[in-house]
């Protein structure tokens, strides 16, 4: 009667799927609840003309947690760069697409992919219709949709979603009551991470829920987002969205990263994050530092492997 501890992982954009490629090879039930706020590229396309949820997240996660040959995977997250109507579009975007039409209804679209693609886990929209992200910045103007926000160039005050009525799937709120873990990050602040916890009732349900909650912070600061931003002034804009703290654990780099690849940050204003250790402490979080990126082709990412074993050995304690 050996059953699977339940994770619930939050996010969007490339951290999640690279933290999920590490752990969907763990002893884990894993649960992906992935951001519906993208608006750009051949998301923004297909949500505009079929007015449906933007797919571009929620593929990349199902091609994370996929368990199929690396043909079909590719094939899945294939990418037309010729045709006028194509160019841009992935076909695994065109195929959600198709299914969406065929089922009538998103959520079920991604099921039924996730049984084609065998996927370890399960991946659930956080909402299983469109939403709009807005961003109210310090000098008052209000930004709309997800992939301007960054653009504009001023610091961030706040997040919001619409429209106002929009309503959780029921299995995600279940998720979220059963979890033994939930798990916040890698991602975009304020694009893919709060976009999840906006939806009503799940921020909601994450703040009570009896799992412990970590959040995997971002290794650099992101133009347009988090410029100048500490790992203590992360966890404050989740915790002032939520309206209190609620996060346990924080999990944070204390490797050094290489000149060489800093100074190709700096060139997009981007830097290391600020992991004032005893500001974290004094904000009543457990903090965990270790060796946790690698990097591919001059770019940081989290090292799925090694951040994967981490988050189990929170569950044996």
């Amino acid at each position: 009667m050996n059953k699977k501890p339940k994770i619930a992982i939050f996010g969007g954009g490339t951290g999640l799927s690279v933290l999920l490629r590490g752990l969907k090879h763990k002893p884990v039930d894993i649960t992906a609840i992935v951001t519906v706020a993208d608006d750009g590229g051949s998301s923004g396309r297909l949500r505009d003309e079929l007015q449906i949820p933007p797919p571009g997240d929620i593929r990349n996660v199902l091609a994370a947690l996929s368990d199929v040959e690396p043909l079909v995977e590719n094939l899945f997250q294939h990418r037309f760069n010729k045709g006028s109507d194509l160019t841009g579009h992935s076909l695994g975007n065109l195929i959600l697409a198709a299914m969406t039409n065929i089922t009538g209804d998103f959520f079920h679209a991604v099921t039924e992919m996730s049984k084609v693609l065998n996927v370890r886990g399960r991946v659930l929209p956080a909402a299983n219709t469109s939403v709009v992200l807005h961003a109210e910045m310090e000098d008052g103007q209000v930004v709309s949709g997800e992939s301007t926000i960054p653009s504009y160039g001023q610091r961030i005050k706040r997040v919001f979603l619409t429209p106002e009525k929009i309503d959780p799937l029921p299995e995600t709120i279940d998720v979220i009551r059963q979890a033994d873990l939930i798990i916040i990050g890698p991602g975009s602040l304020y694009t893919s991470i709060l976009p999840n916890l906006l939806v009503p009732k799940i921020g909601e349900e994450v703040v009570k829920a009896a799992a412990k909650k970590v959040y995997i912070c971002n290794v650099m600061t992101q133009p347009g987002e988090t410029l100048q931003y500490s790992a203590a002034d992360h966890v404050k804009a989740l915790n002032d969205h939520m309206e209190q703290p609620f996060i346990d654990t924080i999990l944070i780099n204390n490797e050094e990263i290489p000149d060489e690849i800093k100074s190709k940050y700096a060139k997009e204003l981007a830097r290391p994050v600020d992991f004032n250790v005893e500001k974290l402490k004094s904000m009543g979080l457990e903090v965990i530092r270790d060796q946790i990126i690698t990097y591919k082709n001059g770019v940081i990412r989290h090292d799925t492997h090694k951040v994967a074993s981490l988050l189990v050995d929170l569950l044996r304690d």
